[in-house]
């Protein structure tokens, strides 16, 4: 199974980076994850959509044939960051790669909430006509206090969120699996 990863944050040292290469890393068996690079991609532009720049083309076809995407968004200002906003405009207008596609949800923060309003905001933007994603409700993982869950080199090492990310994916993986079997019948 294929999954993309979209990660909110185009900061080089991004919590959330970080926890899209722990999903990466520790589920290779049961996924292949290719984490997308969203820094690269043109301001959304109407006058552009039916022509778009090659960076473009290529971020709507890796998504397009992926089974699904786990979507890693930080929290800024008690919403998605507009490097995010701005690449699911992209995936939203004209060949509409999204829908139907299964979406998975996460995100880490220094806050207690980790990035729930974000998340929560994400949510309302995936059902959208132009993107139509489903995800799988009470599937939710809004990791707090990353800073202090991480080791001396950046990899996550907090054993109670890393076996809640087990229990998530055990979830989460069949479903998207479900997904694809249901779409092609």
């Amino acid at each position: 199974m294929n999954i993309v990863a979209i990660v909110g944050s185009t900061r080089q040292d991004s919590y959330n980076y970080k926890i899209a290469k722990h999903m990466e890393k520790r589920y290779a068996d049961r996924f292949n994850l290719k984490i997308l690079n969203i820094g690269d991609l043109p301001f959304y532009n109407q006058d552009k959509e039916n022509t778009p720049s090659q960076e473009v083309t290529a971020f709507k076809k890796k998504v397009e044939d992926a089974d699904g995407v786990l979507w890693v968004t930080p929290e800024y200002n008690a919403t998605i960051p507009g490097a995010l906003k701005n690449a699911i405009d992209w995936l939203s207008r004209v060949d509409q790669v999204m829908i139907g596609k299964p979406s998975w949800i996460m995100g880490a923060s220094m806050g207690a909430l980790g990035t729930a309003k974000a998340q929560a905001h994400l949510r309302d933007i995936l059902f959208a006509p132009g993107l139509s994603s489903p995800l799988l409700p009470g599937n939710e993982v809004c990791i707090g206090q990353v800073h202090t869950k991480l080791d001396e080199d950046g990899n996550l090492a907090d054993e109670d969120t890393i076996a809640f990310l087990d229990t998530v994916t055990d979830n989460v993986i069949p479903w998207i699996e479900n997904q694809r079997t249901t779409a092609k019948i």
